[in-house]
């Protein structure tokens, strides 16, 4: 246990991440160190080109850093093979992505049930549906539903195999700002409720007002760390 009584789920200690674009080398990020606690709701804020993003490959084990140690659960998951990747992304994270990726020829209900389908905890898809206030849209396609609608079924998709890390890339950049609000708080009582973390990754301070805890990220580092002692609800969240 640390930080009090929280324990660490996962820790990225020195990760650097380069990229070769022709003869030059791009340092997207520079030896960053943090943890990421059980349970929190995390905001990972910065600006475009900071190494966000790529932040969340990596700890989402979609990429691998070019050197240093990502840990989860004390096992160092950049040096597991692609077969214990696998494992990881399927069973222990979740993804919201800002442009929903829904399969578009499945039901809102069969994108959900998919997902649901790779994990022996699985949450239960009706109750899911009724969660994000679309019991009644279970058997539309996403071309059938507005852009907001689509992004609640990715976040009951996500969190149907009811993963211990929920990581969301900019989930209300292609929203408007009420129903960004619904999305937030579909993410704060997933995170309540079944005692899950949450990471968001956005370049929305407002958003950084209802988390436990945000890392500032500029220039490939981590800048600092704010602790927020009293989180504000979702409906208090300014743009």
């Amino acid at each position: 246990m640390e930080n009090g009584q929280k324990e660490v789920i996962l820790r990225i200690s020195d990760v650097k991440k380069e990229y070769r674009m022709g003869e030059v080398t791009v340092h997207a990020l520079r030896g960053i160190n943090f943890e990421i606690f059980r349970g929190e709701f995390l905001v990972i804020l910065g600006p475009s080109g900071s190494g966000k993003s790529t932040i969340l490959n990596i700890i989402g084990g979609i990429d691998s850093p070019t050197s240093g140690a990502v840990m989860y659960k004390g096992s160092d998951i950049s040096k597991s093979g692609e077969r214990g990747l696998t494992k990881y992304r399927r069973l222990s994270v979740g993804f919201v992505f800002q442009f929903y990726n829904l399969i578009p020829n499945l039901t809102a209900r069969e994108n959900i049930l998919l997902a649901s389908e790779l994990s022996n905890s699985a949450l239960n898809v009706n109750k899911l549906l009724n969660m994000i206030s679309l019991g009644d849209r279970g058997g539309h396609f996403p071309s059938q539903m507005s852009g907001g609608q689509q992004q609640r079924v990715a976040i009951a998709r996500a969190v149907a195999k009811n993963p211990e890390i929920l990581l969301c890339d900019e989930p209300t950049g292609a929203l408007d700002f009420s129903t960004g609000i619904q999305v937030l708080k579909l993410l704060k009582t997933f995170n309540r409720e079944h005692s899950r973390t949450v990471a968001i990754i956005t370049h929305n301070a407002g958003i950084s007002d209802m988390a436990d805890r945000t890392l500032y990220i500029k220039d490939g580092l981590v800048d600092h760390v704010a602790l927020n002692e009293h989180p504000i609800d979702p409906e208090e969240v300014r743009w």
